[in-house]
């Protein structure tokens, strides 16, 4: 067991309520060096965005990629659209899990796309066990209530 000092001991969690702060006096937002960093640029972001595009139409590829980056979204990689051979005539979940296994192990589908299908397979059957629950559920309500 750990002695009682004369200190006051903390509690777990935070010291003041949340959103209240414990230097209600303390240093304004934006007055350390990023936020005068900020202020400089934003009065010159006109000129320095000129420049940025001069160096840009003058062939400099990394001028170009900070404007591109700026306003042009990343593009995300896709996949293809693939055929897994059997898993539209499969019947039960466990089947079509399989068709796709065996999709991969004939080199039909890469094994990252096999992946993803056997877990849409496995959500699929979560679904199923859930419906089945709930088709349970009401059918015992509606005996209880008879």
């Amino acid at each position: 067991m750990a002695e009682e000092s004369g200190r006051k001991q903390r509690g777990t969690g935070r010291p003041w309520p949340k959103g209240v702060s414990g230097n209600p006096a303390g240093r304004p937002k934006g007055s350390g060096l990023a936020g005068e960093l900020r202020k400089a640029i934003a009065v010159e972001a006109g000129d320095i965005l000129a420049a940025l595009i001069e160096r840009a139409k003058a062939g400099d590829v990394q001028a170009a990629r900070a404007l591109l980056d700026r306003i042009v979204p990343s593009l995300k990689p896709e996949s293809a659209p693939v055929h897994v051979p059997g898993l539209a005539d499969a019947g039960s979940l466990a089947e079509r899990a399989e068709s796709v296994l065996q999709a991969v192990g004939a080199g039909d589908v890469p094994p990252d796309v096999a992946a993803a299908l056997v877990a849409a397979v496995g959500a699929l059957a979560r679904i199923h066990e859930l419906d089945e629950i709930e088709r349970r559920i009401a059918t015992l309500e509606e005996s209880h209530a008879q």
